[in-house]
């Protein structure tokens, strides 16, 4: 598997992706084009949609050698051989590393508290996301966060992800602050070519 610890952290949205045929093309514009990690994220309750989307993305990411994470699903990340990112109210990571066993890729919520960071880095956690940063039009009654967090999260010793409203605009100033790897939802799927809008945002890796 291909280095994931750094770069864009791609996140799906079934507003911006409402069927199959268009997850698939988007999706793959955007591994094409060089992203760390592919997270699948729908909130529909059709389990029979999201166990065909996912195992299609999964053929997808495994072509492209990157990551795909299932938000919220254990369950689904194990029968696929994926990883999972779990929200702070989603279940024990603890749990989910047992289930899923040592070398998968499970990410944390941690929001704006180091508490839970550090609890999660003890229970297992490959990552930890910390944000929102800025507005967010995907969850804009999140709880704001300040970037400064992404620092002193740095004694956790593992990647720090950013989320939460990163574009063009801002992104630099993020990574500078300490994010390893970006989330974003608009800031690529919200593009008309979602490739393009890796190329350019990858930019702010290499300098």
């Amino acid at each position: 598997m291909t280095q994931w610890k750094q770069g864009l952290y791609a996140l799906t949205d079934a507003q911006l992706m409402p069927d199959d045929a268009t997850l698939i093309d988007r999706c793959e514009a955007a591994l094409s084009a060089g992203i760390a990690l592919l997270q699948y994220r729908d909130k529909s309750g059709d389990e029979g949609l999201r166990e065909r989307q996912a195992r299609a993305l999964k053929a997808l990411c495994d072509h492209y050698d990157t990551p795909l994470i299932i938000n919220d699903d254990a369950a689904l990340a194990w029968r696929l051989g994926a990883g999972v990112h779990l929200g702070r109210s989603d279940g024990s990571i603890a749990r989910a590393r047992k289930a899923l066993g040592p070398d998968a890729i499970i990410g944390a919520t941690c929001q704006d508290s180091l508490e839970f960071a550090e609890q999660a880095a003890r229970e297992g956690a490959s990552y930890l996301a910390f944000g929102r940063f800025y507005p967010s039009r995907t969850k804009p009654d999140a709880p704001p966060a300040d970037l400064s967090i992404l620092a002193r999260a740095a004694s956790f010793e593992l990647p720090r992800v950013a989320i939460g409203g990163i574009d063009a605009d801002n992104i630099d100033a993020t990574v500078e602050a300490g994010a390893d790897l970006i989330a974003l939802v608009h800031g690529i799927f919200g593009h008309d070519d979602p490739g393009a809008a890796v190329r350019r945002l990858n930019q702010s890796f290499d300098r």
